[in-house]
């Protein structure tokens, strides 16, 4: 009665890992989508910002990629019936969650200088003014709809030609015909956007982080409960075979 009651638990813990490392398999998938689209979002601005924030995302689309091959390896074994391979499924688990939790720290460190790396950037990008930095400022203005690092006064202090360009101009403003806004008094209120680009890139990228933040927390505590059935069905076999 107990050698049939043991079995039929080892089985049941087979199962659920079987099921687990399925929906563990498809939050791999689900990781990496998650950080796919926070690539692509935070590429739109990747001229004002360092490879530090880009860098969170490709691990994530990184790490989903691994989980996904990982839990292939926990379904295997937990079939197999395989003590090494689910110690090896363990193992891999925990080191994937360490890195997870040493992105999640940088991350975190890194987000206090933030604000000061984004306002250094823009400023330096202002300077400069060259075609490129304006192709990138046109595209951020345009999106966010703000001008200037901090406000529109900007590019009267920081520029080159120390004028506004059309992008800082709302749409129904612009004259294309030169190039920025229609009869315009210098940093007309009602013409111009008025808010900075530095508080809304770091929206956007704080907003960026807390899917990326949520997302890692939620694979993490189902890397423990993997880790923690993975260990004990390789334990609990290799008890029955000793017998």
């Amino acid at each position: 009665m107990n050698f049939k009651m043991r079995t039929c638990g080892m089985s049941l813990v087979k199962y659920i890992l079987f099921a687990f490392n399925i929906i563990f398999a498809i939050s791999g998938l689900g990781i990496l989508i998650a950080g796919a689209v926070v690539l692509a979002d935070v590429n739109q601005f990747s001229h004002f910002v360092e490879g530090r924030v880009t860098a969170p995302p490709i691990v994530l689309i990184v790490t989903g990629l691994i989980i996904f091959l990982i839990a292939s390896l926990g379904c295997f074994g937990a079939i197999k019936e395989s003590p090494t391979l689910l110690l090896t499924y363990a193992v891999l688990l925990a080191i994937i969650f360490i890195v997870e939790l040493a992105v999640g720290i940088a991350a975190a460190v890194f987000k206090a200088d933030l604000e000061m790396m984004l306002k250094n950037s823009l400023q330096e990008s202002i300077k400069r003014s060259n075609h490129e930095d304006m192709m990138a400022w046109d595209n951020v203005q345009r999106k966010l709809m703000c001008c200037g690092v901090d406000n529109p006064a900007d590019w009267r202090t920081l520029s080159l030609n120390k004028t506004l360009p059309a992008s800082c101009c709302r749409e129904k403003y612009i004259d294309e015909a030169v190039g920025h806004c229609t009869e315009s008094l210098a940093l007309g209120v009602d013409k111009y956007f008025q808010e900075g680009c530095v508080g809304k890139l770091r929206e956007r990228i704080d907003k960026n982080a807390v899917i990326l933040i949520g997302v890692g927390i939620g694979i993490a505590f189902i890397q423990i409960l993997g880790i923690i059935l993975a260990c004990y069905l390789a334990s609990t076999i290799r008890h029955e075979r000793m017998k």
